[in-house]
């Protein structure tokens, strides 16, 4: 993938109501801002029990959006992005519906896991227990068959999305099949949904085992004969992040969003400094995404070590976010609302900090300089608040933050300030060759002043921004040209000396 900041949109929810809409918003209002894509779930149907993330064809591209042709249009234009869901299936799909009917005696029968498969000589209290959850209760669901029959069938998220055997020759041929259909419309990258939990082993919190390691290495290599990157998606211990990272071409840097969010509302870089050292390089940076803002992804795991915050901080900064919400992310999260995770707080990031257009662009700055590639999410990109009529008319939680734009909301936003100034960052953070090039450096200086910098043999960047004023410095040169750019307007200026029309 290049290195340039990538959108992460639905395909209807950005004024747009098909994959032809979103590629003629691409090249035309928003051309030459994204140089990719990442298209949220688009198979058939869009509007099941998880927005997408419970397929009943994971082949077929919802009539609604249009069809394979439209994708490769769309891939002609930007690299695209899009998700595999490894873990499950819709419970509507064929294979489970022939499952149901006939049993063992089904050709998918090995396609799906039930609680006798996994603990095959029972499971006790304690392994029950054990198992690592991202919602409340057990993952299993008690399943009528047509024989009257009842089996427990082991959903990770809801009795809608049925588990898959990832290593049964049926999961195999599954996989493969989704694989060869996005090859073919010039995918360029995979998004590997909830791979954390595809792979389930008696005794283990069946999460991020040794063997979740080795299929993800073996999907990768797939993925990449048929000339696919791979992104795992896992909100989990950063340590863990950091062993990802090993296995796959791309993480995410899920520890970002909440640090971010402390380092501006505390006034306190330390932490953020502290994970910049070490975050993987090879990582997708973003603030905001299509589910909820992270903070499993920085705090304490008992099996694992420490956080990058403690326990007062995490609890501190949930607080505040809520605060600054006026406490509507509070509605939207935990258990005021359903098909939620435990780990996560719903809120748009402009939300999050107190709808404060200054914070929000330094909070994008940083981003932009942190190692990996900048991945923007619609909602963000507008400086969204949250939705509280779709949250109070689905009472999906994670719904706050999944904005459906008009055209008329699109053309209102691309003349607000915020939005001019990011669309102007973005261009910066594509455009200045040391982003390319260079080589990451944190320079720790303090708490109160957050010092990175990028470096190559003839182009750099020096960055400095002080949490006191909440003001920035930054020095950019290249090819011997120096400029010192401090206020937001700058960056206006500086895109519009460097490119053939004004941003």
């Amino acid at each position: 993938m290049k290195n340039l900041v990538q959108l992460c949109t639905y395909a209807d929810r950005l004024g747009c109501g098909t994959f032809a809409d979103l590629t003629q918003l691409l090249t035309g209002k928003l051309q030459g801002v994204f140089g990719g894509v990442h298209i949220l779930p688009f198979y058939y149907p869009i509007d099941g029990a998880d927005a997408g993330f419970d397929p009943i064809d994971h082949t077929k591209v919802d009539e609604r959006l249009g069809d394979w042709t439209d994708v490769a249009a769309l891939a002609q234009s930007h690299e695209l992005m899009v998700d595999v869901i490894v873990n499950h299936m819709s419970s509507r799909s064929a294979e489970f519906i022939d499952y149901k009917a006939h049993g063992d005696a089904s050709s998918y029968a090995s396609l799906f896991l039930t609680f006798d498969k996994v603990f095959s000589r029972g499971a006790t209290e304690s392994d029950l227990v054990n198992l690592y959850r991202p919602r409340p209760g057990l993952p299993f669901s008690k399943i009528r068959f047509d024989d009257g029959k009842e089996r427990l069938c082991w959903t990770t998220f809801t009795s809608d999305q049925i588990d898959i055997d990832v290593f049964s020759d049926a999961g195999q041929d599954y996989l493969g099949r989704i694989l060869d259909r996005l090859a073919a419309a010039n995918v360029k990258m995979i998004r590997l949904d909830a791979a954390g939990y595809a792979v389930k082993k008696a005794g283990s919190r069946c999460f991020m085992t040794e063997e979740t390691f080795a299929f993800i290495e073996a999907f990768a290599q797939k993925a990449g004969a048929r000339g696919m990157e791979v992104l795992v998606e896992i909100h989990a211990h950063f340590l863990t992040q950091v062993a990802i990272a090993k296995k796959a071409d791309w993480v995410y840097d899920f520890a970002l969003p909440p640090l971010v969010l402390h380092t501006l509302i505390a006034g306190d870089s330390q932490p953020l400094q502290n994970w910049l050292e070490i975050s993987p390089r090879n990582a997708i940076t973003v603030l905001d995404t299509h589910d909820g803002i992270g903070i499993i992804d920085i705090a304490a795991d008992k099996q694992v070590g420490a956080g990058l915050l403690s326990d007062e901080q995490v609890d501190a900064l949930v607080e505040d976010i809520h605060a600054n919400s006026e406490h509507r992310s509070r509605k939207a999260t935990g258990a005021a609302a359903s098909n939620v995770d435990l780990y996560q707080i719903n809120c748009t990031f402009f939300e999050a900090l107190g709808s404060n257009e200054n914070k929000y662009l330094l909070a994008r700055l940083i981003q932009f300089f942190a190692p990996g590639i900048p991945q923007v999410y619609y909602v963000g990109l507008f400086a969204g608040e949250n939705d509280m009529a779709l949250l109070e008319r689905t009472a999906v939680g994670r719904d706050i933050n999944r904005h459906y734009y008009s055209e008329a909301d699109i053309s209102a936003g691309l003349e607000t300030t915020v939005v001019k100034h990011l669309l102007a960052l973005i261009r910066f953070r594509n455009l200045h060759p040391a982003f390319q090039t260079g080589r990451f450096e944190c320079i720790g200086t303090n708490a109160q002043l957050l010092s990175l910098a990028w470096r190559a043999s003839s182009s750099h960047l020096i960055l400095e921004i002080n949490l006191q004023s909440y003001s920035f410095h930054l020095l950019a040169e290249s090819e011997g040209e120096i400029q010192t750019l401090d206020q937001w307007r700058d960056f206006d200026s500086w895109v519009f000396a460097h490119t053939e029309t004004q941003p």
